[in-house]
């Protein structure tokens, strides 16, 4: 008898310790949906992604590079749908008081008449940075969902691919929104005209995804950037605050119109491309538009070494003295 006790007694205590151990299994797993739960919905929502290493730190004023001269137009085409390529029509891009500035004023109605303006140069791995605001009144005919409504493309198809009448290029859209005095309206969120994204692991396909920024009210100015790592990811920053990431931009989807379609090579990553500003039927001025490249020289021994390099050409390194 007592060797059936005591077999009896190591019985209990052996369900008492499984039980413990698969409720603490339990809650730790349930810990962790939870937390893949939360971080999932906040970058699927458009979350800032807090933690995010900075790309392009350590980067001088004079690293930038101005697309953008103040003075005139040089190194961009204009492609307005429904006119051949370089016809400005109504003067719709134009410089202003040294701004880069699209307004409306040889325009009777919008026409659904979307523009876009290419700087004629691709590239692969950079920070493309603005500095923008909303002026004026909105064109008689222009859409409701662009009123306060323009856009940075990047990886984009180039102004010569354009169809005629094609509405937007291929591309990956920063879209810019400025506050409607009617309640939060985001900015630097992002829009997929003929491209897909992912996200979370999942391929992205709605058009249009609202980041973490704020609202700007007024015309106040912006700075909205858009850091470009190839077909790895893309990450929205306004005013310094990164607000919305994801990977693999890539052809596919639909929401443009008038494309070649030998072009839209669904499934494709974009790895490179254009980059342009858009006119949507609101007024806009670009004070700046300027580029950080975060490709070069890797080699710390080189003179023109850069911490914040992010793909290497060492074919660009220089060494000995650097006057």
């Amino acid at each position: 008898m007592s060797s059936s006790v005591e077999m009896e007694s190591r019985n209990r205590q052996r369900r008492t310790w499984r039980s413990v151990l698969f409720a603490v299994s339990g809650a730790v797993g349930t810990l962790c949906l939870l937390w893949l739960i939360a971080g999932g919905q906040g970058l699927t929502e458009g979350a800032s992604s807090q933690g995010v290493v900075p790309v392009g730190q350590g980067a001088e004023a004079r690293d930038w590079r101005p697309l953008f001269n103040g003075r005139d137009l040089e190194g961009w085409d204009v492609k307005i749908r429904g006119y051949a390529l370089n016809e400005n029509f109504g003067n719709t891009f134009r410089v202003e008081n040294g701004t880069l500035a699209v307004g409306y004023e040889g325009y009777d109605q919008y026409r659904e008449r979307f523009g876009h303006i290419f700087y004629r140069e691709k590239f692969s791995h950079y920070i493309i940075a603005v500095e923008y605001r909303f002026v004026g009144e909105q064109v008689p005919g222009g859409p409701g969902w662009a009123t306060r409504n323009s856009g940075i493309m990047v990886h984009s198809q180039s102004a010569a691919s354009m169809g005629r009448d094609q509405d937007f290029p291929i591309s990956i859209e920063v879209q810019l929104l400025g506050g409607l005095g009617k309640g939060p309206r985001s900015t630097a969120n992002l829009c997929t005209p003929g491209t897909n994204v992912v996200m979370n692991g999942k391929l992205f396909t709605p058009h249009c995804l609202n980041s973490s920024s704020q609202t700007y009210e007024g015309d106040h100015w912006v700075r909205a950037e858009a850091v470009v790592l190839g077909d790895k990811e893309v990450r929205h920053v306004v005013e310094g605050e990164t607000v919305l990431v994801y990977q693999e931009p890539q052809i596919g989807g639909g929401n443009v119109m008038g494309h070649d379609p030998a072009i839209k090579l669904d499934g494709k990553l974009l790895h490179e491309g254009y980059i342009s500003l858009q006119s949507e039927s609101h007024p806009i001025q670009f004070r700046k538009v300027e580029l950080l490249s975060l490709i070069g020289c890797k080699d710390p021994k080189a003179t023109n070494f850069k911490s914040y390099y992010v793909e290497p050409d060492n074919r660009q390194c220089r060494y000995g003295s650097s006057r």
